[in-house]
């Protein structure tokens, strides 16, 4: 079955309403510029609630590495997201430094972009595909060509991003068969804010195509 991170959660109720419609990671992004970036207060009150309930996700784009250890302990993060230039050592600092599980992300550009992940392959639990936007680190609501995929030969899970919405998860599960599919922008009322509606659509698009894939 895949499975469903539902990221830019800034606030208890959105986070607490993912996780009921049956999330499996929830996304709190802290790079300065996101117009989704949560508080660090938010984030460790998501923490503080639901940490037994579901994964949580930290996002972090080049961020120093006191920075990222210090708010996993704070937030209570299971997952580390790193979504800038970080390289395989970081990863590995990274996950010793937080017991948490290092999902790195790259941008999908061209097929170069995706071999880069062959680098990470015995250093990072997940890889995250998303789509290569010039300027921008995610949070795009841009696709990128999934063919793009086709050549990867890889056992680290997929977690497949970049303009993930109800309409499209479907078919991402049945193109890609990922371990999960990852939304930001296609389940939102506005930037940061969560449509209830949007998430438990998500959710059983992906349920329903997961169980015909399987069949």
């Amino acid at each position: 079955m895949t499975r469903v991170k539902v990221c830019g959660i800034t606030n208890l109720d959105d986070a607490a309403y993912a996780a009921d419609a049956g999330a499996w990671a929830l996304g709190m992004i802290f790079a300065p510029e996101s117009v989704r970036r949560c508080a660090p207060e938010d984030a460790e009150a998501i923490g503080s609630e639901l940490r037994r309930r579901v994964e949580l996700a930290g996002v972090f784009v080049n961020a120093e590495l006191d920075e990222v250890a210090a708010l996993a302990d704070l937030c209570s993060l299971s997952l580390v997201q790193l979504h800038g230039d970080e390289g395989p050592a970081y990863c590995v600092e990274v996950a010793r430094r937080t017991g948490a599980k290092v999902i790195k992300a790259v941008r999908a550009r061209d097929q170069q972009s995706i071999r880069a992940l062959g680098a990470y392959r015995d250093r990072v639990a997940f890889h995250l595909v998303d789509a290569y936007v010039e300027g921008m680190r995610g949070g795009t609501g841009e696709t990128f060509a999934w063919d793009l995929l086709k050549d990867r030969h890889s056992a680290v899970p997929l977690i497949v991003s970049g303009g993930i919405t109800p309409d499209n998860a479907a078919g991402a599960v049945r193109e890609l068969k990922p371990f999960a599919v990852d939304s930001a922008s296609g389940t939102e009322a506005s930037p940061g804010r969560k449509d209830p509606a949007k998430v438990s659509a998500l959710l059983r698009a992906v349920e329903q195509a997961s169980q015909a894939t399987a069949a």
